[in-house]
């Protein structure tokens, strides 16, 4: 039985960091490596993104001659001054063949002092140097129409290093909407809002779109830098990325379109018809106390509260010794026989329950109350009451009167007498709190 049958299988591909590490190369060399297509690789299948090795590449860059030499010199990049000397021409010639477009940048980096430092191929910069067509360019005078480039102040380096990187995007691109994302990394944000007018199918560009090359931090200057490398400034170039992006925009519609949020139909929301408002009915935070007329109160307020009066009827007087019988016997009132307290209340609570009943002050309380229990039967009114009868007269409160508390004696010392000024005034004053000079003794 073999032995990889109860063994682990080796997967057929392996990540980017694992492939570089067994190729002997470092990070950058080989995604460097990739993007100029020197080592081949394929999408990931298990739906993680990105991009995988397989070992079959692997062992085949393995088995060419000189590796891993060789293939660390085809991804090798040096700066102006390392070219210039690999050229054996002065760094200010191979900065104005750069300028000029001749010499094209794979790679930047901004240093320390946020300054842009352009790196080219050495394979590049070598084959250059072999060409005879360029031996005029290495050696002798500038021809006069690259002079003039150079005194309007031409400068090529960014323009040419988009290019190839949207070269680089275009050749790892595998659907129409990741060639779309790589024409509109390079083109300013208001540029592709104006070819793509549909919000969701920007936000399903803006996922195949690479993040930018800068290593700073988003929104500081080195990103800004970084972008403004990264975005298109002349009009033709601008022109060209903007008929792509369109073109890749609509074979990408053809072919898969951009995601959209289901639709729900919501139905019409029942509007309650307007209806008038009712009438608001007056708020009483306060039961209202009527308040009698001075003039009317004691005979309205008596006769309702006193019980209605039965017939009394004289019992003859009884004769001694004798036993009154039940027919004969005078029945005692209900507030007899019910409520004894009540015959024997003295009369003089009567004023100070209505006032406590109509919050009338006492001395008028008093009034009513005598009015009450006058023996005329005739009710005196007054002539408004034939005009408003039912209308009720408030009788102001008194107001309540804090007695006055009589001073307390206090046990102080008796008051002493100011002392009575000094004739002498403010100097006599100053004579005595000033220190007197001590005599000297008689000789």
């Amino acid at each position: 039985m073999p032995a990889s049958t109860f063994g682990p299988t080796r997967p057929s591909v392996c990540t980017p960091s694992r492939a570089a590490r067994e190729l002997g190369l470092k990070r950058a060399e080989f995604d460097l490596a990739v993007q100029l297509g020197r080592i081949r690789t394929v999408p990931d299948e298990g739906g993680g993104g990105g991009r995988r090795v397989e070992h079959a590449e692997i062992e085949r860059l393995r088995a060419q001659d000189g590796f891993p030499e060789s293939l660390r010199e085809r991804v090798q990049v040096v700066g102006t001054a390392e070219g210039a000397a690999l050229m054996e021409i002065p760094a200010g010639r191979f900065s104005r063949l750069a300028r000029l477009g001749l010499l094209v940048p794979v790679k930047f980096y901004l240093n320390r002092y946020r300054a842009v430092v352009w790196l080219y191929l050495a394979e590049e910069l070598r084959q250059f140097t072999a060409s005879p067509e360029h031996a005029h360019l290495l050696k002798g005078r500038t021809p006069e129409t690259l002079r003039g480039q150079l005194a309007a102040g031409v400068d090529l380096r960014a323009r040419n290093w988009r290019a190839r990187q949207v070269g680089f995007l275009l050749r790892q691109a595998e659907d129409p909407w990741a060639r779309a994302g790589a024409m509109a990394a390079f083109l300013a944000p208001v540029e592709v809002a104006d070819i793509v007018k549909d919000p969701y199918e920007r936000a399903h560009l803006h996922r195949f779109r690479p993040a930018s090359p800068g290593d700073g931090a988003s929104g500081s200057p080195s990103a800004h830098l970084a972008e403004r490398i990264m975005t298109a400034q002349d009009a033709d170039e601008v022109g060209w990325l903007r008929s792509e992006l369109a073109r890749s925009v609509e074979e990408a519609r053809d072919d898969s379109p951009a995601p959209r949020p289901a639709t729900h139909r919501v139905p019409p929301a029942m509007r309650a018809v307007a209806r008038p408002i009712p009438p608001m009915a007056r708020t009483v935070t306060r039961p209202t106390e009527e308040a009698t007329r001075p003039w009317e109160p004691a005979a309205r307020s008596l006769e309702s509260a006193a019980p209605p009066a039965k017939p009394t009827v004289r019992s003859p007087e009884p004769v001694r010794g004798a036993t009154p019988s039940p027919e004969t016997a005078t029945p005692l009132p209900d507030s007899v026989t019910r409520h004894p307290q009540e015959a024997t209340r003295p009369p003089e609570l009567g004023p100070r329950v209505l006032r406590m009943r109509t919050r009338l002050p006492e001395s008028v309380a008093t009034q009513l109350m005598e009015a009450a229990t006058a023996p005329t039967g005739s009710a005196v009114r007054h002539p408004e009451s034939r005009v408003r009868p039912r209308d009720l007269y408030v009788v102001p409160r008194e107001q309540a009167v804090r007695p006055a508390v009589p001073p307390v004696p206090r046990d102080h010392e008796p008051a002493q007498p100011a002392p009575t000024p000094s004739p002498r005034g403010l100097r006599a004053w100053l004579r005595r709190r000033s220190a007197r000079p001590a005599r000297p003794a008689g000789v």
